[in-house]
């Protein structure tokens, strides 16, 4: 079937142009690029060579003048302009030729060479570009002879450096033997002799021209060879059949887009071209050959790339083949699928754009090596956040703290798999000299080539067989229990191949390739993302306030969408929710409402994930981390085999055009200016498309096609995204044209404004999440942040501040812009302290020390210095890098609440903030840089234990004060003490302290967040009695100090007869005004002692409390324990305090049994354990009496008895309060309490003891209060060690 087009906007090619030397302007250096290879040559260049480039500023005369860049020019583009794509000439000629113009001799190489490009509008929206370079000879007498004058210039320069001493001989010089100006020579003039080989009688002077075509599509295959062929008209001694006007004309306007699913033909110069799209069903247009990037790579190195770029990290490709960093960086982005990169993206930066690498921006961008220099010569702005892959030497470095992708093994394994079946090394076949002479057919060029990969011949599987890094592979593969004999490498694809396929086998081939791999990427994503679309929170607003309040808006629950992962997949998954292209992928979720308004990836990966939930119906919401192959590879590889095998639709030929006698013809190796008047406008009429033009080839406008294939969404709702994501991008893409002065500083505002708006959103960010009120305002009760996703927040925050930090850098040293810019406060500050003066240096003076409520007597405060806190995180062994250490002293000044006061101290010294950053850098810009610190300031608010929690292994000095009571027998007490600190990580075991000072410093491993102090004496000496106020512990390094009240004595036959206590801590809050305790949600809790002090009877006392605010105490401890236990593990607090703390089960059981208690005789106390006792001796009798109602109740009763006896037979004198704490939690966790109370309720001691109207004695409040009891039946409760220390329950 032939075919037309129906509109503009479904060409298949948008321009063709021309670029190359423009002889009436002559030769002009490139100055951009000039200059920043001169910069680069200065600083590796010594003595005299050095001084004369400086006197030469902007001229690099090192350079032979056929090594230097010229200015190239777009010397013709048709048709002129269209207005669905505006013709960006300054874009298209920088992209063309990003080196600017080359010259060669005939002795030189001249092979053309092929690259792709992609230009990103402001937008977003992207136009490509392919662009064949190839050299012509020059004919212009003006410009060989200039040329000849360069290269005398350059001779006589060369000649001077060579006979320039490079400093004055003094008489001791020149006695001493010389050998070394001549092999400092040599090499110059080696260089002198082969660079001096452009003689214009004897030499033919070739320069480069680019032929490019400008497309909507990448069809990168068709597009190549378009070009070639047409670069074979002119080369080949025959003319073409038609003149080029023709063939340029019909691929311009006469051959249109291949409709979705469909697959077109069209001519030529010498031969058909087809390339084919895929339907709406499959995966995205992706044509170029994606085996490139791992025979470049490896599996290995590649799946780390991908990482990186999916947590939008900075990445920088670094290679001296514009296709390979163009093949590398399309293939990463299409393998997000169905997620897209929304930062800058510019695969081939021009040299003129280099000022972008100091964007404090997450990018993509591809950098051009001359081949020469080595990683280390380049001097990236940043590295904390940065990978770096060097393309042409197999090899990535990796930022810090980088997450494994989930089942990383096995993805590799499956990946790797797919590529031997295709005859390519999972290991890249370019990573030693080695491997190169191994596979000879490889040369340079011919990597470049995009077909490189798809090795097909039987040498290749020989090769695998003998390469030893396969055989590696093929072992840990049997290991893994996978077989590959059943794997066959695709070496006689020739011979079983379709005769009726309609395009080359190799490209086949790298479509099939191309899918399998696509399809097992996307296959990973369909599985981790299977249930996403429950967790997505549907705004309740309309659209339009939906979108003004879009920061303020949670698009997805994240909290418990992790609590639902498999625990190995959570380091990721933590940070990549975080990133923006996950939120615009929720995003456009949220606007798509039904499937008619769908973009194109996301209907795509919803059908696929339809499928995945169909599969796992059984199981619908269990996560699992056991690995799912791919399942639907041949069902995509047999959609493109049947495109290609019977081609849908075939374009018009090219015909001979309405042309003057004469036009059209020309000279044999020159490329011509061609005739524009025939190819400035398309056909008037077309009379193809009233014949038969099929509805899916109109295309209502180009958005729609755009929104299908590449990614973009129509006007209103581009828009729309565009501006709720703008929130955390600066900038989406630099303009390539204007890079006047004033854009530039534009720019850098437009970083300083965007990192400031960022801060902003981040801050707000983490507090809302700490304080957990987005996610009560939006309906899920009391979620709070998980530990998980709290460091992920607060990893992200350090990201910002290395940004932040490294923006508009004088000079980059080390890897963290933040730790340098600190050490270098840290130096001055050692430097300028005075012997004798206040102190150590960065310390503040006494009045600015913390005051913290009520220990302040017992423990001078902490005093606050930056330097100090520097020093803790130095003398960290485990911490190695500067990236690390200025991540684990950002976490510590987050603990200890004072980040935005360290950050300010910081930058108060002006003179070391000029010396280290530019006029332009975000830390010099005053009404930006306060925000910023006031934004920080808001951390204050809440309590962070992001230090504590993740360095925990680390060494930490506590400091232990017990405060006795001052009225009585402090300076009496004889008996020697002892505690014993117990945290969520660990505990100390016995620390003697010393009865005289009552105080004790110690270093021991990370205990975490502090839970329990026990603390007891030895009861000896004459007076071995002790009132002990409470015990307070510092950690030495974050400065929380705990308070653990008691308020009771410790001592044989004084209060309960207890030499030891468990005590039940709150962290203290610093303040500076009076000893009120902060109100907190939820309530920090207080020990036992504190309440307990009313439980000792006396005949003057009354109940405290009555009936129903007992049962409401009961009630809501027990509501505390139930709530912990429904929140996920990582969000749970302490158990501990909701048991024993101020108002836990332990106090609320106490009131239960107080209420009603008979009053003994005078000053008699009697203590609840007492009544416990005598019903546990009246079991035992009943038991012996054998007055067994039932075996129900015999079991209760021997459990109960079981129990006290092992209580009272322990070895701890925890006294008798303590037995019965000990009592309840041992109830708690074996879910006997709501029996015992039965019991006791029956029991004839009860009636004896407590008068008729007590609790105890209420049937149906007793009831009542079993059935409360019995709600913790369904919770697994696990009791801290020092509760239960002593008890072999």
């Amino acid at each position: 079937m032939t075919t037309g087009f129906s509109s503009g906007s479904s060409r298949f090619a948008d321009y063709f142009v021309i670029c190359g030397l423009d002889t009436e302007s002559g030769l002009e250096p490139d100055e951009l690029s000039a200059l920043c290879q001169y910069i680069e040559d200065t600083k590796f260049r010594d003595g005299a060579r050095g001084k004369l480039a400086m006197s030469n500023e902007g001229e690099n005369f090192e350079q032979s003048p056929l090594r230097r860049t010229f200015k190239s020019k777009v010397l013709a583009h048709y048709p002129d302009n269209v207005e669905w794509n505006p013709f960006d000439q300054d874009a298209v000629g920088m992209l063309c030729m990003p080196k600017g113009l080359s010259f060669r001799t005939q002795v030189d190489s001249r092979e053309p060479q092929f690259h792709s490009f992609i230009i990103t509008r402001e937008d977003g929206s992207r136009t490509y570009g392919f662009a064949l370079t190839f050299f012509e000879e020059v004919t212009s007498k003006q410009i060989c002879s200039a040329m000849q004058t360069l290269y005398h210039m350059h001779n006589a320069e060369q000649y001077d450096i060579l006979h320039t001493p490079t400093s004055p001989r003094g008489p001791e010089d020149q006695r001493l033997p010389q050998p070394r100006p001549v092999l400092h020579a040599a090499p110059a003039i080696s260089r002198l002799q082969r660079f001096n080989s452009y003689d214009i009688s004897r030499d033919t002077l070739y320069v480069s021209k680019c032929i490019c075509l400008i497309t909507p599509m990448a069809f990168a295959q068709a597009c190549r060879k378009v070009l070639e062929q047409l670069h074979q008209a002119v080369t080949s001694p025959q003319p073409p059949p038609l003149p080029l006007e023709s063939y340029i004309y019909n691929l311009l306007y006469e051959v249109p887009l291949p409709p979705s699913g469909r697959s077109l033909k069209f001519s030529g110069v010498y031969g058909p071209i087809v390339c084919q799209r895929p339907s709406t069903s499959e995966l995205p247009l992706f044509d170029f050959a994606i085996s490139e990037m791992f025979n470049l790579l490896g599996v290995e190195n590649v799946l780390q790339l991908f990482t990186c770029a999916l947590l939008e990290l900075q990445i920088l490709l670094y290679s001296q083949h514009y296709q390979r960093l163009m093949s590398v960086a399309e293939s990463i982005t299409a393998l997000m699928f169905p997620f897209q990169w929304q930062h800058v993206y510019v695969p081939i930066l021009p040299a003129s754009l280099l000022h972008f690498l100091d964007a404090p921006v997450p990018y993509l961008m591809g950098l051009h090596s001359n081949g020469q220099d080595d990683r280390t010569k380049l001097d990236l702005p940043q590295e904390a956040n940065l990978c770096f892959v060097d393309i042409d030497n197999h090899f990535i470095e990796l930022p810090e703290e980088l997450p494994q992708f989930p089942n990383k093994l096995e993805f590799i394994q499956e990946i790797s798999e797919v590529l031997m079946s295709f005859g390519v090394s999972p290991e890249g076949n370019i990573h030693s000299s080695e491997n190169q002479a191994r596979y000879p057919f490889r040369s340079v060029d011919t990597v470049s080539d995009n077909r490189n990969g798809n090795l097909s011949s039987p040498l290749t599987s020989y090769l695998l067989r003998e390469n030893e890094t396969i055989a590696r592979l093929q072992a840990l593969v049997k290991r893994t229990g996978v077989s590959l004999e059943k794997l066959e490498v695709r070496e006689d694809a020739s011979c079983n191949k379709d005769p009726r396929a309609q395009c080359d086998e190799e490209e086949l081939k790298m479509h099939q390739l191309n899918i399998q791999v696509r399809e097992v990427f996307a296959n990973r994503f369909t599985q981790m993302f299977a249930d996403y679309e429950v967790f997505v929170i549907q705004p309740s607003h309309d659209k339009e306030s939906w979108f003004t309040n879009r920061d303020q808006m949670q698009n997805f629950d994240k909290a418990s969408f992790l609590s639902d992962q498999p625990e190995p997949y959570l380091p990721f998954l933590s940070r990549f929710l975080e990133t923006q292209m996950f939120a615009s992928f929720i995003d456009g979720k949220i606007l798509c409402h039904d499937d008619e308004e769908k973009e194109h990836t996301l209907s795509v990966f919803d059908s696929r994930v339809d499928k995945v939930r169909m599969l796992n119906v059984r199981t619908p919401t269990l996560r699992t981390s056991m690995y799912q192959k791919c399942t639907n590879i041949e069902e995509a590889e047999k959609a493109i085999e049947m495109r290609v095998a019977k081609i849908d639709h075939t374009a018009l030929h090219p015909h001979l055009l309405d042309m003057k006698i004469g036009q059209g013809r020309y000279e044999q190796g020159f490329f011509p200016r061609l005739q524009s008047d025939v190819l400035s406008t398309g056909p008037t009429s077309n009379k193809w498309a009233k014949r038969s033009a099929p509805a899916q080839w109109r295309r209502r406008d180009r958005q729609k096609q755009h929104a299908e294939h590449l990614y973009l969404d129509n006007d209103q709702r581009e828009k729309y995204i565009q501006e709720a994501r703008n929130l955390g991008t600066t900038i989406r893409q630099p303009k390539l044209s204007n890079l006047s002065p004033s854009v530039i500083a534009q720019t850098n505002w437009k970083f300083v404004e965007g990192l400031l708006k960022e801060c902003r959103n981040k801050t707000k960010r983490m507090l809302v999440e700490k304080m957990g009120r987005e996610a009560v305002e939006l309906g899920h009760g009391e979620v709070s942040i998980t530990g998980v996703e709290e460091n992920t927040l607060i990893a992200s925050l350090c990201d910002l501040l290395e940004r932040i930090w490294s923006h508009g850098l004088q000079v980059k040293q080390g890897k963290s812009a933040l730790w340098s810019h600190l050490l270098h406060y840290q130096d001055s500050k050692e430097k300028n302290a005075t012997p004798g003066g206040l102190g150590p240096p960065g310390f503040i003076h006494d009045t600015e020390r913390r005051k913290s409520d009520g220990g302040g007597s017992a423990m001078p405060p902490l005093r606050i210095s930056l330097i100090q806190d520097m020093r803790h995180i130095q003398n960290i062994g485990e911490i190695k890098t500067d990236v690390g250490k200025a991540r684990a002293w950002v976490r510590l000044s987050m603990e200890k609440k004072l980040l935005s006061r360290h950050l300010k101290q910081l930058l108060s010294d002006h003179e070391l903030t000029k010396k280290l950053y530019k006029r332009y850098a975000f830390l010099r810009c005053d009404d930006e840089k306060e925000q910023f610190l006031y934004h920080l300031l808001s951390f204050n608010a809440v309590d962070y234990f992001c230090f504590t929690n993740v360095f925990t292994t680390i060494m930490i000095p506590y400091h232990v004060v017990i405060v006795s009571s001052k009225k009585l027998s402090g300076s009496m007490f004889t008996a020697n003490p002892w505690v014993c600190v117990s945290g969520e990580l660990s505990e100390t075991g016995v620390l003697q302290v010393p009865r005289n000072t009552l105080e004790i410093t110690f270093e021991c491993q990370n205990l975490g967040k502090l839970t329990t102090v026990q603390m007891g004496h030895d009861n000896s000496g004459l007076y071995a009695k002790w009132l002990v106020e409470c015990v307070v512990v510092r950690n030495e390094i974050t400065g929380h100090t705990y308070k653990f009240p008691c308020g009771r004595w410790l001592g044989k036959g004084v209060d309960d007869g207890s030499l030891e206590r468990i005590l039940v801590g709150e962290l203290m809050t610093p303040t500076t005004e009076n000893d009120e305790r902060m109100c907190r949600t939820p309530p920090m809790q207080q020990s036992p002692g504190m309440m307990r002090r009313f439980v000792t009877i006396s005949p003057s006392s009354k109940p405290k409390l009555n009936t129903g605010q007992i049962q409401e105490g009961v009630g809501e401890a027990i509501n505390g324990i139930v709530k912990h236990f429904h929140k996920p593990e990582k969000e749970r607090g302490s158990l501990t305090l909701l048991l024993c703390g101020e108002y836990g089960l332990v106090w609320a059981l106490e009131q239960v049994f107080q209420h009603g208690f008979k009053s003994p005789r005078l000053f008699k106390n009697v203590f609840i354990w007492d009544f416990l006792e005598k019903a546990q001796v009246y079991f035992e009798s009943a038991e012996q009496r054998e007055a067994t109602p039932d075996e129900n109740w015999q079991t209760r009763v021997r459990h109960f008895c079981r129990f006290m006896r092992a209580i009272n037979n322990t070895s701890r004198n925890i006294g008798k309060d303590g037995k019965f704490q000990m009592l309840v939690c041992l109830g708690a966790r074996d879910h006997l309490l709501h029996h015992w109370i039965a019991l006791l309720a029956d029991c004839p001691i009860t009636s004896q003891m407590y008068e008729d109207s007590a609790l105890i004695k209420d049937r149906s409040l007793v009831n009542s209060l079993i059935r409360v009891l019995q709600t913790l039946q369904e919770f697994n409760i696990t009791l801290e060690a020092s509760l239960v220390k002593g008890v072999g329950i």
